[in-house]
């Protein structure tokens, strides 16, 4: 049976790319997003090739940018701009087949199998390329592999307008002697982990014992095993953007910040916020979580999941400034972030009566038996509760969320 033949179109530091298209003038000049170019708390988003090779990196604050490199232009964020480019990426990508899979909203994959039957794939790769580099001015790289990993894993490989064949049969050249922090999916946390049972390498990894790995990271050892032999089922779902798993927010403080009132109104504004997206989605969701990063930025969280899904910003609040309270000794903070996971549509919940909402569901009993009146006089379905009326568009104002991903659902 012919392999399957994936793309992974990685789009080369965007949102400088992007700035740089709209404004000739930025090009060749080293520039930056940063979150806020006036504060400490100003932390790069990205930056532009000219900027990098000066030594700018992303997640580096913009202070230090600007010592490193006095001529650094730094600019807002304008996420609208980029959403907009990111949809007109993903139109071109779309006229070649619908078998596409946006990622992020500079990222996304491509089963070009059947395409390929008549075409060959490089041919198909170096007019996506040529493409969006002629008609958005953007550029871009293309790996090309039978599976989502490797093809991820190729585009990585050649930056900026690279494309990369990448084959089963040349990990062992090619991967494996790489070291494995290097692997996608292999963070710095896990590689300490892995690098405390002396696996050093990505061969390392590949032929290491699964029992072993299994003790040590549960399934997902299991899956990094299977990663670095090449080994990935996973189809390209174009239906994957209606699967939301998670609504979140975080922010950067202005400060190192230790004082108990601000980080309770931080907490406050993130649920909030959260809260917000939520009710756009129509989500709600049953677990909590928190990330935290210190002053010396270490990051850590702490979850919580409850019986009954939340969606309202006090409910979210009440568990998450626990988590935090019950946790935190103190040390100052970076940033925070609140999250709601496990999320289901609302019309799907089910509340567990408890003491508390007892008695709202008596309060709701003489409707119960309204209804039931005129649906035995009228029909089922005579009467419903209520009908769905669409949120309008909520305007986000963090590059960590996915609301990108509506745009692919119109």
């Amino acid at each position: 049976m012919a392999a399957n033949i994936i793309f992974h179109l990685d789009m080369n530091s965007f949102y400088a790319s992007v700035e740089q298209a709209h404004d000739p003038s930025l090009k060749g000049k080293p520039i930056a997003v940063a979150g806020n170019v006036k504060e400490r708390r100003g932390i790069i988003v990205t930056s532009s090739y000219e900027a990098r090779a000066k030594g700018i990196y992303t997640t580096m604050n913009v202070a230090e940018a600007k010592r490193l490199c006095p001529e650094l232009l730094l600019l807002p964020p304008d996420f609208p701009k980029y959403r907009a480019a990111s949809a007109a990426i993903f139109s071109i990508l779309r006229s070649y087949t619908e078998i596409v899979e946006p990622v992020s909203i500079d990222e996304g994959y491509m089963d070009v199998t059947e395409l390929s039957k008549t075409r060959h794939p490089l041919q198909i790769a170096e007019e996506i390329q040529q493409r969006i580099l002629h008609e958005l001015d953007l550029p871009c790289s293309i790996g090309i592999a039978p599976n989502k990993f490797l093809a991820k894993t190729a585009s990585n490989m050649k930056k900026p307008m690279g494309i990369t064949v990448l084959r089963i049969r040349e990990l062992k050249e090619l991967l494996w002697p790489l070291p494995v922090v290097s692997m996608h999916g292999v963070g710095e946390k896990t590689a300490k982990k892995l690098n405390s049972i002396q696996i050093f390498t990505i061969g390392d990894l590949a032929n290491a014992n699964e029992r072993t790995l299994y003790s040590e990271l549960g399934k997902n050892g299991v899956r990094l095993i299977k990663r670095a032999n090449g080994i990935d089922n996973r189809v390209v779902d174009p239906n994957s953007i209606f699967d939301t798993k998670s609504v979140g927010n975080s922010t950067t403080l202005p400060r190192d910040e230790s004082e108990y009132y601000i980080l309770k109104e931080t907490f406050e504004k993130l649920s909030k916020s959260v809260a917000e997206r939520l009710k756009v989605k129509y989500l709600a969701g049953t677990t909590v979580t928190i990330q935290i990063r210190n002053y010396d930025w270490q990051n850590s969280s702490r979850s919580k999941t409850v019986r009954n899904a939340v969606h309202q910003a006090d409910e979210i609040f009440e568990i998450a400034w626990k988590l935090f309270t019950d946790y935190w000794d103190e040390t100052p903070v970076r940033l925070l972030g609140v999250t709601v996971s496990n999320v289901v549509d609302q019309s799907e919940l089910t509340q567990q009566l408890n003491l508390f909402n007892f008695e709202q569901h008596i309060k709701d009993e003489p409707i119960v038996q309204l209804v039931d009146l005129i649906e035995t006089k009228f029909g089922k379905g005579a009467i419903k509760r209520g009908v769905r009326v669409k949120s309008k568009s909520y305007a986000s104002k963090t590059s960590f969320s996915k609301d990108f991903l509506d745009d692919h659902m119109k």
